[in-house]
């Protein structure tokens, strides 16, 4: 029984760290698939978690604070669609410069809010399933965010591959010049699929400071946004490979943890770095593999579009 405990706690743990990177990096893959390269990930993300907070400590409702933290990010991803897709500006620099703002902004806005209690997520607990010894905790009493990350793999799969919608959103990230001369319009579908990235990147926020640790302090999205960006590309713009690399990352955060309580003696600052040289192990790696690039990465992924007059 104290294995299955011991089990148990570990895969929970992993759940909680991998939500997260699951949340942004699923809105950031249909982003994109229509050709939109967003590099503000972190800055939407820090943005939902202070918004998330602020949300649920005032109302005392954490549903309150979940929609609060999607609407952040949503709305933080205006400025950003407004720049590269209506002007054409140059994507990598407004994203930078949208990681910057939103870094800033959640400092700003999180400041009155540094030390007060927060408002926990709530798991929903199954009647007679949750007791049951491992799958019970593991399946069956998780809360919202959690359940919903996983509905959003399979609903953003069937959207992109049985959709005719899908489809056209590929089209435009695949060759936005056909699709416009098609009469698809560039415009609309990559507003569209900015705006879903930024409000996924708020909620994977919200995540953090209302479930992942239900408090506020300045810079706690700590890098996620980054290493949800790499996960995009791991997944090769697949939702179900992304799944796969969210709870693969999750595991290798919370291993070293794991590690010490086993009396494995690890330093906290290479446990810190885990997360991180598994990003770059796993890019180097998928860098080697050119032709599963070549055959998923949107064609149009990062350019803009300008019509021809």
């Amino acid at each position: 029984m104290a294995d299955i405990a011991i089990l148990t706690a570990i895969v929970l743990t992993v759940i909680t760290a991998a939500t997260p990177l699951l949340l942004a990096g699923i809105g950031e893959l249909v982003a994109e698939r229509a050709g939109v390269l967003n590099l503000g990930l972190e800055g939407m993300m820090a943005v939902g978690a202070v918004a998330g907070f602020a949300g649920a400590a005032m109302t005392g409702s954490p549903s309150a604070g979940i929609l609060a933290a999607g609407l952040a990010g949503l709305l933080l991803a205006v400025p950003f669609a407004f720049l590269v897709i209506n002007l054409a500006a140059n994507q990598v620099a407004t994203g930078l410069a949208l990681t910057l703002l939103g870094l800033g902004a959640s400092a700003m806005l999180g400041e009155s809010f540094i030390g007060k209690p927060g408002v926990k997520l709530p798991s929903l607990a199954i009647p007679g399933l949750r007791d049951l010894p491992f799958v019970g905790p593991v399946l069956f009493g998780q809360d919202a965010l959690v359940y919903l990350s996983f509905l959003l793999v399979g609903a953003v799969s069937w959207f992109l591959f049985r959709t005719r919608a899908g489809l056209m959103l590929r089209a435009v990230g695949d060759s936005h010049d056909s699709a416009h001369n098609l009469g698809i319009s560039v415009y609309a579908t990559r507003w569209t699929a900015v705006l879903f990235g930024g409000f996924c990147a708020g909620l994977g926020g919200g995540y953090l400071s209302l479930a992942y640790t239900p408090l506020w302090t300045e810079n706690m999205t700590a890098g996620r946004g980054w290493i949800a960006l790499a996960l995009v590309v791991f997944a090769s713009w697949l939702p179900w490979r992304l799944a796969v690399g969210a709870y693969l990352f999750g595991a290798v955060a919370i291993l070293g943890f794991h590690a010490q309580g086993f009396g494995i003696r690890i330093s906290s600052q290479f446990i810190s770095m885990l997360p991180y040289l598994a990003t770059i192990a796993v890019l180097v790696v998928i860098s080697r593999n050119k032709m599963v690039l070549r055959a998923n990465t949107p064609a149009c992924l990062g350019r803009p579009f300008v019509p021809a007059r």
